[in-house]
C-alpha cells in the first residue's frame, strides 16, 4: 500500500542536511489512512488500521539518538498530533465494537425469550439441530418422523433434499417467480422480471438436492406439499408463528392438537446465520420438571 511507504518517510529521522517532509505531505497521508478505515474492504481497513497503529507506537516509543535538533521540530510536533488523533480513533473503534456485541446479545437473548414462550404455550421443547448448512432439512426430517410420515432409518437431511428439490424441478412455474437471478435481478444474465434462467434454476435444484446449500421459504412450501402436512415455524419476529399450508387454507397455530410439522427459526441464537431447530412435545421429564420449578417459584 502506498500509504506504508508514506509512513516510512513520516517516521524517518529528520537530518540537518535534507529539507524537512513537508506538513501538508503528512495531512494527506492521515487523511488517506482515516478515509480507508471506513472502507468496505476489510482488508483495506485492516492495513490502514495496521499502519495508524504503527504511527501511534512510533509515536510512543523512545527516539533513537540524534543530533541535537530546536526544541520545537515541526514533523514531532506534528507526529504527535497525530498520534492523539489515533488513540481517539482507536478508542472509538473499541466503543463501537463492545456497543455492537452488547446489541446483539440482546437481541439473541429477546430472540430466546420469545420463542421459549411459544414453545411454552404449545407444550414443545427444542431439539438442537447439528448448525451444518442441513439444519432446516434436518429439522423437517425429524419432525416427518415424529408424525409417522417418515421411517426412522429415511428421517435424514438426505431423504428431505431430494424430496425437496425433485418437487420444485417438477413445478418451475410455481417456483421460478419467487427465485431472483443467481447474479441479482438486474445482471445481464437474469430472466425477465430479473428472475432465473431455466439454466440457473436447474443449477438451483441440483445445489438443493446435492450440496449444502441452505434452504429456506421455497424449500418449506415444498416439502409441506410433498407431505401434505402444514409446517409451522416458530420464530422470534412477528408474527411468532408462520404457517406453510400445503392447500393454502387458514388453520390455527396455537391448536395443540393440529397434525404440523413444527419448527424453530433462529437468526441471532447461535452466532453462525440463521438456523433451524426442531420443535418436539415436552417429554413427561420435562413436563414433571416444569411443575417442580413452579412450585418452587411460588
Amino acid at each position: 500500500m502506498g500509504a506504508r511507504n508514506k509512513l516510512k518517510k513520516v517516521l524517518s529521522p529528520t537530518s540537518h542536511a535534507a529539507e524537512p517532509e513537508p506538513a501538508m505531505a503528512d495531512d494527506e497521508l492521515m487523511d488517506e489512512l482515516m478515509a480507508q478505515l471506513d472502507s468496505r474492504d476489510q482488508t483495506v481497513q485492516k492495513e490502514s488500521a495496521t499502519v495508524l497503529s504503527e504511527i501511534q507506537e512510533a509515536s510512543q516509543s523512545p527516539p533513537a539518538p540524534q543530533p541535537e535538533q530546536p526544541k520545537k521540530d515541526r514533523k514531532a510536533r506534528y507526529q504527535a498530533r497525530q498520534a492523539r488523533k489515533v488513540a481517539t480513533l482507536m478508542e472509538q473503534q473499541g466503543e463501537g465494537d463492545a456497543e455492537n456485541a452488547a446489541r446483539i446479545e440482546q437481541e439473541t437473548k429477546a430472540e430466546e425469550a420469545a420463542i421459549n414462550a411459544v414453545c411454552e404455550q404449545l407444550g414443545l421443547e427444542m431439539h438442537e439441530i447439528n448448525p451444518d448448512g442441513h439444519c432446516l432439512f434436518s429439522a423437517i426430517a425429524d419432525q416427518l418422523s415424529l408424525l409417522g410420515l417418515l421411517p426412522s432409518p429415511k428421517a435424514t437431511y438426505a431423504t428431505a433434499r431430494h424430496a425437496a428439490a425433485d418437487y420444485i424441478a417438477a413445478h418451475p412455474d410455481d417456483f421460478i417467480p419467487f427465485l431472483p437471478s443467481a447474479f441479482g435481478e438486474d445482471a445481464p444474465g437474469a430472466g425477465d422480471a430479473g428472475l432465473m434462467t431455466p439454466e440457473q434454476f436447474q443449477k438451483y435444484c441440483h445445489d438443493i438436492r446435492s450440496t449444502g446449500a441452505w434452504g429456506g421459504e421455497p424449500e418449506i412450501l415444498a416439502l409441506a406439499r410433498v407431505y401434505d402436512v402444514p409446517i409451522h415455524v416458530v420464530q422470534g419476529g412477528a408474527p411468532p408463528i408462520v404457517v406453510h399450508d400445503p392447500a393454502g387454507a387458514p388453520n390455527d397455530p396455537y391448536d395443540k392438537n393440529a397434525k404440523a410439522v413444527r419448527i424453530s427459526f433462529h437468526r441471532r441464537m447461535y452466532g453462525l446465520g440463521e438456523h433451524y431447530n426442531s420443535l418436539r412435545p415436552k417429554s413427561m421429564t420435562s413436563k414433571l420438571s416444569d411443575k417442580i420449578d413452579d412450585l418452587l417459584n411460588r
